[in-house]
C-alpha cells in the first residue's frame, strides 16, 4: 500500500517549531535519535506508530483515527484551532529549555551507566512532566532538580539518584495536585430537582 508521509512530517515539524524546540531537544525529550527525527521531518523514513505516538504526545498532538467522511470537519476544526495558537511564550520556552537541560544530563549519565534502573525511571518521570502545566514555582523546583543532578560528580550512586528521583516525583505530585485544585467542580443536581423546577413544584 502506497501512502504519503509528507502531511504527517509537515505537521510534526510545524508543531516542533511552534514549541521552540530544536531537533536535538525533541530527540532528547522523546528518546529518538536526532538523525531519525530529521528523516521523519523529510518524510524519508517509514515511521513506526509507537514513535509517532511518542513524538505527538511531546508536541501536544494526538493520534486519532476518524471516519473518512468526518475528515473535512476535523480538518476545519484543526485549521481554526491552529490559527489561534501562537508560538511558545517566554515562560513556556524557559520550561522547555530546563526540561531539555535535565534530559541532556540524564542522557549523559545513561551513557556511562545504561543499566541504571534509577536513571531510566528518572528519564521517564521527567518526560512525563512536560504534559503538566508549569507555574513559576514549579519551574524553580525543576531548576533545583537540575542543580542537584549536576552537582553529582563521577558515577552517581543509586542512593544519590533515588534522592533526585524523589524530588521529581514530589514535583509531579505537586503539579498534579495544583491542577486538580484549579479545576472548578460543577455541582451536579439530582434529576428530580430539575423536574421540580420545570413544573414549579
Amino acid at each position: 500500500m502506497k501512502y504519503s508521509l509528507e502531511p504527517i512530517a509537515a505537521t510534526l515539524k510545524a508543531a516542533r517549531e511552534a514549541k521552540g524546540l530544536s531537533q536535538r531537544a525533541l530527540s532528547e525529550l522523546a528518546g529518538v535519535p536526532q538523525s531519525h527525527i530529521s528523516k521523519i521531518e523529510k518524510g524519508s523514513v517509514d515511521l513506526r506508530v509507537s514513535s509517532l505516538i511518542e513524538l505527538a504526545r511531546i508536541l501536544d498532538l494526538e493520534l486519532v483515527l476518524v471516519p473518512r467522511k468526518s475528515v473535512p470537519a476535523v480538518s476545519s476544526i484543526v485549521r481554526s484551532t491552529a490559527a489561534a495558537v501562537h508560538p511558545a511564550d517566554p515562560f513556556s520556552r524557559a520550561v522547555l529549555i530546563e526540561l531539555h537541560r535535565l534530559q541532556r544530563k540524564i542522557g549523559a549519565l545513561r551513557q556511562t551507566d545504561p543499566a541504571s534502573v534509577e536513571l531510566a525511571q528518572l528519564q521517564r518521570q521527567v518526560r512525563d512532566l512536560q504534559h503538566l502545566k508549569f507555574s513559576p514555582a514549579h519551574l524553580e523546583a525543576l531548576r533545583e532538580v537540575t542543580r542537584r543532578l549536576r552537582a553529582i560528580r563521577g558515577n552517581p550512586s543509586p542512593e544519590d539518584l533515588r534522592r533526585v528521583l524523589s524530588r521529581v516525583q514530589q514535583l509531579r505530585d505537586r503539579m498534579a495536585h495544583d491542577l486538580e485544585s484549579a479545576s472548578p467542580v460543577e455541582e451536579i443536581r439530582p434529576a428530580y430537582s430539575l423536574e421540580e423546577d420545570e413544573y414549579g413544584e
